[in-house]
């Protein structure tokens, strides 16, 4: 097989590249990483060792001085579709910047090199934002991308069909250059339902600090009661050990929603600064090596980074497992490829010895 150079953009920590990797194995490498996030830049370069720095803000990346690629992986910015969020779409506005016209960036710079492939993901919410009006021309844009244009599947798939504990529907987009597109594309189907969320956690006892003071449990039983109150379903959850999580996400309450109760500790003396006492109900936050876990990250991934830092960089990543088990079936349709272009050679080859032959003769 053929050995397929890819670009990671909007890398975050490495969770697409990761998921191609274990499915292309040495037949995929990376010669280019865009990300502006300077703690998701510190975790990138601690797991992944390249030559080349990673890139920032990719609205100033120069699409010329970007090496040529094979394969764009783009898990380009969430927050402006998502169901959670205002839903503003190309209109939303971050810090100067419009979240959503950052997928732009992704057609200017595939517009320059043709890859063969572009892989997107984004947030359930892309596929219906305004009346379906938002994912129409992120399609119609990769359509008329580059010199052929390219063929777009795409579905909603959730990671709790993928090994991992957790309820997480996400888009998944694939487009094929349309000289080399399938008739169709066939995503995965789901690989193991059954883990729970007693598979991913700690084997050993966690530090007292992941568990919460009863002051902080007193408020978020007030926040619930308010919500509750208002026919609202916000507020803390505390998850079974039988059942899985519910989507890890950036904010605040990622954890909060994703409360577990844990009876191992027996030193219950303070490790930061709390008000009140650490609770004696078990009830912790899970940790972001648990949220590793939650996501498909191996057990060798390094967490060099605050866990303020690496809470949000999970909650903002991909699942793993669901991003290997898609990129096999983009691998199978690239080896189809690599098969078809050898026949049509060796076709090309045979008429050419045989107009040879009869020049001879």
């Amino acid at each position: 097989m053929k050995n397929y150079k890819s670009i990671d953009l909007f890398a975050g920590i490495g969770g697409i590249r990761l998921g191609f990797e274990r499915a292309f194995g040495e037949n995929i490498s990376t010669n280019f990483v865009s990300e502006w996030d300077v703690n998701a830049q510190k975790t990138y370069r601690a797991n992944f060792k390249d030559k080349f720095d990673i890139a920032g803000d990719i609205t100033h990346i120069d699409e010329n001085k970007v090496p040529e690629f094979d394969i764009c992986l783009a898990g380009f910015p969430c927050q402006a579709f998502s169901l959670a969020g205002a839903r503003k779409g190309f209109d939303d506005d971050y810090k100067g910047m419009s979240r959503g016209t950052l997928f732009s960036d992704i057609v200017r710079i595939c517009d320059k090199h043709n890859p063969k492939v572009i892989f997107c993901e984004n947030v359930k919410g892309l596929e219906i934002h305004d009346k379906k009006k938002t994912y129409q021309i992120i399609k119609k844009a990769l359509e008329q991308t580059g010199r052929y244009g390219y063929k777009v599947f795409e579905k909603v798939l959730n990671s709790k069909d993928f090994g991992v504990p957790q309820n997480r529907e996400r888009i998944y987009i694939v487009a094929f250059r349309n000289d080399i597109a399938p008739k169709e594309f066939n995503f995965p189907f789901p690989t193991d339902s059954t883990k729970t969320i007693q598979h991913i956690i700690e084997s050993e006892t966690v530090s007292v600090k992941y568990y919460l003071s009863t002051t902080y449990i007193n408020t978020l039983k007030a926040h619930k009661a308010r919500h509750e109150a208002k026919g609202n379903g916000f507020g803390y959850e505390i998850r079974s050990m039988d059942g899985i999580a519910g989507a890890i996400v950036c904010g605040g309450m990622g954890r909060e929603r994703n409360l577990i109760i844990d009876d191992r500790l027996t030193d219950f003396t303070p490790v930061t600064h709390i008000k009140g006492e650490v609770n004696r109900e078990g009830i912790r936050k899970m940790t972001p090596r648990e949220w590793a876990r939650l996501q498909g990250f191996p057990e060798d991934y390094k967490l060099p980074v605050a866990d303020v830092h690496l809470y949000k960089q999970f909650g903002n990543s991909v699942t793993v497992n669901v991003i290997e088990e898609i990129a096999k079936k983009i691998k199978e349709v690239l080896v189809k490829v690599e098969e078809q272009e050898k026949s049509l050679k060796s076709e090309i080859l045979l008429v050419n010895q045989n107009a040879m032959i009869r020049e001879v003769v």
